[in-house]
């Protein structure tokens, strides 16, 4: 196996989490020792329970990751990985980039210039809906490329007004490709497939949890020259993603709202805290 093989077959191991692969990449960044690293050494390296440690033992030593990729290959299911030229320079720079991206579609899109997140509430109103549309279309026309989750609401809105004008999209999943949620969003997944760029930091067969949503957001931001928060309720995961934007040292955007919409308690509160506040595509092409 190369590095970057290696590297795919530890993600695909239980138990190696995110600081899990960043300790092993630290002591080991060739991953030359990955199979003939004993247990001691392993328990003394790792800082995870021993229930953790043994099932991630058992899968180091017994999935067989090369034949995965080949499966992988045959529906059209690529990898990315730290290591490779083509990883999007942007989310390079986080704190903490996904190790391996799994991917299936235009890959050139990663590569583009012009980036933009779109989140928003799940259950967003008709002024929501109206002013998405009205300040997306043109910055699509521009060729702008937008990036959203996947999820009901605005994120699935995002994409679907990008691609009915026949721009670039790019979706990044929570769960794996082969799983994708929620159900209801299938067909749009399999249209973000063919004609922009569908993602995953998560092994294409691995089901969606709740604790995966936080992450699919932080590479949202990562890849986005800004975010453009739409409606969001006070406590909202769009908000984490502005908040990461914030980290990363990018733009954030946000749709002012009527003080008396819950569905604008989180993006007012945004505007007072320093996000730009947009009417027109006008204040975010500026900004760009």
């Amino acid at each position: 196996m190369n590095k970057k093989e290696k590297l795919i077959h530890l993600h695909h191991c239980r138990g190696a989490g995110w600081k899990t692969i960043q300790v092993i990449m630290s002591k080991d960044p060739s991953l030359s020792s990955l199979f003939t690293t004993n247990y001691v050494e392993w328990a003394k390296m790792l800082p995870i329970p021993s229930n953790k440690l043994n099932l991630f033992l058992k899968d180091l030593h017994s999935l067989h990751s090369i034949e995965k990729l080949k499966k992988y290959e045959d529906s059209q299911i690529h990898c990315l990985t730290i290591f490779d030229d083509e990883y999007p320079f942007l989310l390079k720079q986080i704190f903490d980039p996904p190790w391996v991206l799994y991917f299936k579609g235009d890959k050139k899109l990663l590569t583009r210039k012009n980036t933009l997140g779109v989140v928003g509430t799940r259950k967003p109103t008709s002024y929501g809906l109206e002013a998405l549309k009205t300040i997306l279309l043109p910055l699509v026309k521009k060729k702008f490329v937008i990036i959203s989750g996947v999820a009901a609401g605005i994120d699935a809105e995002s994409h679907k007004i990008t691609l009915r004008e026949g721009g670039d999209t790019i979706g990044v999943l929570g769960g794996g490709l082969k799983q994708i949620y929620p159900k209801s969003n299938f067909t749009l997944a399999e249209e973000i497939m063919n004609k922009g760029l569908l993602i995953s930091e998560t092994p294409p067969e691995v089901k969606a949890e709740p604790w995966m949503f936080p992450l699919r957001n932080r590479i949202i931001s990562g890849l986005s020259q800004g975010v453009f928060v739409v409606e969001a309720k006070e406590r909202s995961g769009s908000l984490i993603t502005a908040q990461a934007a914030l980290e990363y040292g990018r733009e954030v955007f946000a749709l002012p709202g009527n003080v008396t919409s819950p569905e604008s308690l989180g993006t007012n509160q945004l505007i007072y805290d320093g996000a730009k506040l947009v009417f027109s595509s006008r204040q975010i092409e500026e900004e760009f």
